[in-house]
């Protein structure tokens, strides 16, 4: 049997005999090492390969799927899909919409207006429906359609929230039974078998542990959507007792920078429109507005290197991997920054889901055959 296993398996299976009863953070490490080792890692969607151009992989025709998601609170990631945490909900079926869910006798479209900020996305079906919409992107992209699809989902939390609502939120998506909806007029119906819930931030950096995994000592910031996440990592292992969480995301720059500008102009801008001033996008706005807007980004980026050094978080001392979305669109300004000493940037916003993607693996390869 083992000969027939790759090599990343081979590695996982001694890894955890080798970690049972070690700490997420030890066996991270581990996992961190192997990946800077440049272990081969099986690609997510082996199973659409050919048996005949790699035999290897013919085990990985596995009876279940693994989808990894990242419930953002601007936007929902999968590793290879992206779009706004915005739901419309309609009693019968819109007519001129292209993406329609159907579940439980209600019709939801995908919406720009992002959804309020909720530090626990359990609240309501909100993020469960999303869910639905992330997980029928990935099974429509794969071509994967049985009469009941077995999904393995791995999904991420802040970590300072992660103790706290780590099992309530696998709860949460963990139904009962079979789960039915209509995705673009095709009937799916699936079984969530597992959900495997894992830190953000430590999960975006594995695929980039070569950046970490050799240094003394090295900040990871994750500048999300509402919040802007904060860990320590000794020699490649994560500090569980420093992770810390501020309320300086995106959405909070972007709602002061909308209220400037109308203040200042007169003029009613969108998250759309400061996204693409940011990223150097054409648009039709004034230079005035645009200014107003890079300006109140640059003091923004400057109040959240701030707001570190008064956690104790001294950048000019200890290298930086910057990380998420927000971390790109700041890039710039963070650069240019005499508090920051050394910067690394994962430049894929879909890091935390490809990094829960590659630990979901891990995990799942502990499963007897």
């Amino acid at each position: 049997m083992r000969d027939r296993i790759p090599q990343i398996d081979l590695i996982a299976h001694d890894m955890y005999h080798k970690t049972k009863g070690q700490s997420f953070g030890f066996v991270l490490f581990s996992c961190l090492f192997c990946l800077a080792m440049r272990i081969p890692v099986v690609n997510a969607r082996a199973d659409l390969c050919n048996d005949n151009e790699n035999p290897k992989l013919k085990y990985r025709r596995e009876p279940y799927m693994l989808i990894a998601i990242d419930h953002g609170n601007y936007a929902i990631k999968t590793p290879h899909h992206s779009f706004v945490s915005g739901l419309s909900e309609h009693t019968v079926k819109p007519p001129m919409a292209d993406e329609i869910l159907e579940y439980d006798g209600r019709y939801w479209t995908t919406s720009g207006k992002r959804l309020s900020y909720m530090r626990d996305k359990t609240q309501d079906e909100r993020y469960f429906i999303l869910t639905l919409f992330a997980i029928a992107k990935e099974l429509e992209d794969t071509g994967r359609y049985s009469p009941v699809e077995q999904i393995q989902l791995a999904v991420g939390l802040p970590p300072e929230h992660y103790g706290v609502l780590k099992d309530k939120f696998a709860r949460y998506f963990k139904r009962d039974g079979i789960i039915k909806f209509v995705y673009k007029d095709k009937p799916y119906s699936i079984m969530i078998d597992k959900v495997m819930v894992f830190p953000q931030a430590y999960a975006a950096v594995v695929p980039k542990s070569s950046m970490v995994v050799n240094m003394l000592r090295v900040f990871v910031v994750d500048i999300g959507g509402y919040t802007t996440d904060v860990l320590l990592l000794k020699n490649g292992k994560p500090d569980l007792q420093f992770c810390r969480s501020l309320e300086t995301g995106i959405i909070t720059m972007n709602n002061e920078i909308i209220r400037k500008v109308g203040a200042l102009h007169d003029m009613r801008i969108e998250d759309e429109h400061i996204s693409a001033v940011l990223s150097g996008h054409d648009t039709i706005l004034p230079d005035d507005v645009k200014q107003t807007i890079c300006g109140a980004t640059k003091l923004h980026a400057q109040d959240i290197l701030n707001q570190l050094r008064e956690l104790q978080v001294d950048l000019r001392s200890n290298p930086a991997v910057f990380i998420g979305g927000g971390s790109l669109l700041l890039r710039p300004f963070l650069e240019a920054s005499p508090l920051v000493a050394k910067a690394d940037f994962v430049e894929s916003p879909n890091a935390n889901a490809l990094g829960y993607e590659m630990l979901g693996r891990v995990q799942l390869s502990h499963r007897p055959a």
